[in-house]
């Protein structure tokens, strides 16, 4: 059963991994330099709805979680299966 998850978890993870490489892919690069990569701009958006590119950096700040969280889960499960 183990390794049925681990398998399963595998898969998920690599689906994962094109979705976050896609999402990144879309973004436009604002060429802020390493003060916009470290929160040197705020770009919330106040007005309601947010835009494409408030929703392209939510999802991938949740892809990367899912990323993350899904590393530990399948390091785990190799841990128990050696």
């Amino acid at each position: 059963m183990a390794t049925v998850l681990f398998w399963i978890f595998s898969v998920l993870q690599f689906l994962v991994a094109i979705g976050l490489i896609a999402i990144v892919a879309m973004q436009t690069t604002k060429s802020e330099g390493l003060a916009g990569t470290l929160g040197g701009k705020s770009s919330i958006s106040f007005q309601g709805r947010p835009g494409v590119e408030e929703q392209l950096q939510q999802w991938t700040t949740y892809l990367a979680v899912a990323f993350i969280v899904l590393s530990f889960i399948i390091a785990v499960f190799q841990m128990r299966i050696l």
